[in-house]
């Protein structure tokens, strides 16, 4: 394995996923490309969202910003340099695209020749996942790559 693709969202869960991601890359000696997919720009000024490792660029940013895609695309890669500097390593790779969460995920694995993609799963209850799916499902029934899954859900 030398390429790993670690699919990050805005949420405080994120951390976690990008933390546990490069811990298997450094054991791996693995090349690392840090992933974060745009889709809904209103997703971006919702309410209830916390810094991750000190960034709150979504959060301060003007909504005008955020309406733009390449304004969110710019505020995106900040993220992205936030997590890679949390991580302490220079040589990571960081990408914002847009489109479908789950599909923008396997089409940039495939093109970095990934050998693993890391991604979060939110659930809280099996069920769930079976009647409204999820990002991570649709990741993991259509990739034909290994995923390393971080259960990110919240402890009750």
């Amino acid at each position: 394995m030398e390429k790993i693709l670690i699919a990050l969202d805005y949420d405080p869960t994120a951390q976690k996923v990008a933390e546990s991601g490069f811990a298997l890359a450094k054991s791996l000696n693995a090349e690392v490309t840090l992933l974060h997919v745009i889709k809904d720009p209103g997703f971006y000024t919702k309410a209830g969202y916390s810094p991750i490792v000190g960034y709150t660029g979504f959060v301060d940013v003007s909504p005008t910003v955020l309406e733009s895609v390449d304004g969110l695309k710019n505020v995106s890669l900040e993220y992205l340099d936030t997590i890679r500097e949390h991580l302490g390593d220079k040589a990571i790779q960081t990408l914002v695209k847009e489109g479908d969460f789950a599909e923008t995920i396997l089409k940039c694995a495939e093109e970095l020749l990934s050998d693993i993609i890391v991604i979060g799963s939110h659930s809280q209850k099996w069920l769930e996942n079976i009647l409204m799916g999820s990002v991570t499902e649709n990741v993991m029934n259509h990739s034909s790559i290994p995923l390393f899954i971080v259960p990110t859900r919240k402890k009750s």
